[in-house]
């Protein structure tokens, strides 16, 4: 939600600016209306815009013999921040009591519309008044007073400036900017452009019958006497609506074809930068493999073209095995990646390419069997080894790691403290996986507090059994860490 309100306020802020410096002053005032409308719906559809720039990126060059299983960290957020509800009932009675404003207005127009004398007008329609108002109006109906009207004291003009105001169909431009200032009361922003489409629809109305009548001093002095009158509905179109030096000068004001086409034309870069700058979004893609260019080596791109030659116990050659034929153990026995220059410089791209093509081995013997590729375990029953000193990690009743993350995340309760202190940390416990799976010696090694040490124990011993670790296919003792992060937020 934030990021919609920022990305929708900045281009209504920025293409306001730009209608007060650049256009207001021009008498062009249909394209005016259009920029006006344009710009508010222009602004709330920015945030749903989206243009993906592509970045790709190379993947880190992987060594067979360094690829190893990390043990992950698990980050635990206790959501505890009431301040959004708060804020989100705040925003919904004062927008409620403004809807319930707008409604009324709008009953009391129609009350007014019903319970008085209704006269037909060209395509509108008059509504007669008992009391004394300035002609006005709302959609189709003109509301002026029945004695002036009846005393023929409504002259022509007003009459000419209403009924442009029904025949351009303002009223909906009004209902509209209502509607967002109702929605977003928050942001005054929606209060000048209100005062801007509302101007602008008295330039309109003023052209109109100055186009008509060609008499610009008569018609702005019958302004000049209308001046005191107040305007009755504020949803309403009313002649005398700011009635400043703008709309009398601009009366006598003319622009030049050119002089309009131009700043419109200014307007096409200025949209522009506010798309790119708003909606730009750099999305990384990893470049595919492609035989001869690519540099991203992985086991089976670099081995393709590799026999192992796979011994037994007696030292002779038992099998022969595609890279991707092999054991999870016999491929830790496999070479590693030789992607290095002879100085430990850093290789180009085409000097990289050509390493791999003149030292990928055609063929490479593992023996399983040999002294130092075979991990012995120990005499002492009772022994715990680390994970690097065995054949078969243990595994997870889900098969991966991420299962035993996800089971600890959801059962982990973040500790209330008393004095609002925000829990922020990492607790760090280790404990052994045993030969039956179970979870055992549990050691907090560091706790922020507040019982967060005590926790982690709790959910480790709800734990379901592990496959334990092994050293050539025995169980054994396994010792295991785990860090977890907290952040809570009070």
């Amino acid at each position: 939600m934030t990021d919609f309100l920022i990305k929708s306020t900045i281009p209504l802020f920025v293409l306001l600016a730009a209608y007060q410096l650049l256009l207001e002053k021009e008498k062009m005032h249909k394209f005016n209306r259009f920029y006006l409308l344009f710009s508010l719906i222009f602004s709330f559809a920015i945030p749903f815009i989206t243009i993906e720039v592509i970045e790709e990126i190379k993947k880190p060059i992987i060594q067979n013999s360094a690829i190893q299983i990390n043990q992950g960290s698990i980050v635990l957020v206790e959501e505890t921040n009431y301040l959004p509800i708060i804020l989100w009932g705040i925003y919904g009675i004062i927008t409620f009591l403004l809807s319930i404003r707008f409604i009324r207005n709008l009953l009391k127009i129609i009350s007014k519309i019903n319970s008085n004398k209704k006269i037909g007008l060209k395509n509108a329609t008059l509504v007669l008044l008992k009391e004394e108002v300035l002609p006005h109006t709302f959609l189709n109906y003109i509301f002026i007073s029945e004695i002036d009207y009846n005393n023929q004291k409504i002259e022509a003009e007003l009459f000419s400036h209403e009924l442009t105001h029904v025949t351009q169909k303002h009223s909906f431009d009004v209902l509209f900017i209502e509607i967002m200032k109702t929605a977003f009361w928050f942001n005054p922003i929606f209060i000048f452009y209100k005062k801007a489409i509302q101007l602008n629809h008295e330039f309109l109305a003023d052209e109109k019958v100055v186009n008509s009548y060609n008499n610009i001093p008569f018609y702005q002095n019958l302004l000049l006497s209308k001046a005191n009158e107040n305007q009755p509905f504020y949803l309403a179109s009313n002649l005398n609506y700011l009635l400043t030096k703008k709309r009398l000068i601009m009366m006598t004001k003319t622009t030049s074809t050119a002089r309009a086409f131009l700043k419109k034309g200014i307007i096409i870069p200025l949209l522009m930068v506010l798309v790119f700058s708003l909606c730009t979004k750099v999305v990384a893609q990893e470049t595919t493999q492609k035989e001869g260019k690519n540099i991203y080596v992985t086991g089976e791109a670099y081995y393709k073209k590799t026999t192992f030659k796979i011994k037994d116990k007696k030292g002779k050659v038992v099998a022969k095995k595609k890279y991707s034929d092999l054991t999870a153990k016999q491929k830790k026995l496999a070479p590693p990646l030789v992607i290095r220059s002879n100085n430990d410089k850093p290789l180009s791209e085409k000097e990289i390419i050509k390493k791999i093509k003149k030292e990928e081995p055609k063929t490479f013997v593992i023996d399983e069997f040999d002294p130092k590729n075979i991990k012995t375990k120990k005499d002492d029953p009772n022994e715990v080894y680390s994970t690097a000193e065995i054949t078969d990690n243990p595994v997870y009743p889900t098969g991966s790691i991420e299962g035993f993350y996800k089971f600890v995340g959801e059962n982990f309760t973040t500790p209330k403290t008393q004095d609002g202190v925000k829990l922020a940390g990492k607790v760090y416990v280790t404990f052994v996986i045993e030969a039956d799976g179970n979870l055992s010696n549990f050691k907090v090694l560091r706790d922020i507090g507040y019982g967060t040490g005590e926790e982690a124990v709790r959910v480790l011993k709800l734990s379901p059994k592990w496959t334990p670790g092994k050293i050539n296919d025995e169980p054994i003792r396994t010792q295991y860490s785990l860090p977890i992060s907290i952040q809570s937020k009070t």
